[in-house]
């Protein structure tokens, strides 16, 4: 056992194994972790800001405040939600891991019933307005970012939390399993930031080039979401910041180098 990684007990898992010392590279860790909390809470406030304000507010009756939902669940499952899944293992290094799996499929599945209701919400809109469906390229990405997306989560749980796939699978998939991960996630802010631009280019065509203060407002919403992508991505690619096993979690006799 290394010098410094003393372990602890705690019954329920949490705490448990070693006791990650507060080295530089872990507190920037902390810090960032911070931040993107920080950057997400903000980023929903403001989209649910812009659709309160500026867009007239909520309802579920086929209007334009149905089309409200539709950014504000995207936001909230597709990228916040999202986002804080595939950092949990980053974010709670002590916790068991067998909870750690749970958790990060629980949230990624609300990820999706939240993409879900923001889809049906867009297309009751169109069928009460007779706007035609799925014509531009941001409902294409988009449909297919939650089709790829509720896939991962589908292949994911059959591997790593059904007692199905034996270990040589689990660790052949396990690197495909990150990246398109993180492939899907950044397709979401992509779809994210196309779905903005187009909204103001229907609503605000006239005023946009004129700095208009929703078109602002929607700019510095997407240039959130980008930097609470690229964190999120940042921290999940640091190796030295990988979940190490736990005691109970290594084969007995292995030591801990």
């Amino acid at each position: 056992m290394e010098p410094g990684h003393k372990p602890l007990v705690d019954d329920d898992g949490i705490g448990a194994g070693y006791s990650y010392p507060r080295t530089p590279s872990m507190n920037v860790l902390l810090v960032l972790l911070g931040v993107i909390e920080a950057l997400g809470v903000a980023a929903i406030a403001m989209v649910c800001y812009w659709t309160a304000h500026y867009r007239g507010g909520f309802a579920w009756d086929g209007t334009g405040q149905e089309f409200n939902w539709h950014p504000v669940f995207m936001v909230v499952g597709m990228v916040f939600l999202y986002g804080n899944g595939i950092i949990i293992y980053r974010f709670l290094p002590r916790l068991a891991k067998k909870k750690l799996k749970l958790a990060h499929a629980i949230i990624h599945k609300a990820a999706f019933v939240f993409s879900v209701l923001g889809l049906v919400a867009v297309f009751a809109f169109h069928n009460a307005t007779g706007l035609p469906n799925v014509y531009s390229l941001h409902s294409w990405l988009g449909i297919g970012t939650v089709v790829l997306f509720n896939a991962q989560w589908v292949l994911g749980m059959s591997t790593y939390l059904l007692p199905f796939a034996s270990r040589w699978i689990r660790t052949l998939f396990m690197p495909y399993h990150r990246f398109f991960g993180l492939v899907i996630f950044a397709m979401s802010i992509a779809t994210c930031l196309m779905g903005l631009t187009e909204k103001l280019l229907f609503t605000i065509n006239d005023t946009y080039s004129s700095f208009a203060p929703e078109g602002i407002l929607v700019n510095c919403l997407g240039l959130t979401l980008v930097l609470f992508g690229g964190f999120v991505g940042y921290i999940a690619t640091r190796e030295d910041w990988k979940r190490q096993p736990l005691p109970e979690e290594q084969p007995i006799n292995m030591s801990i180098e």
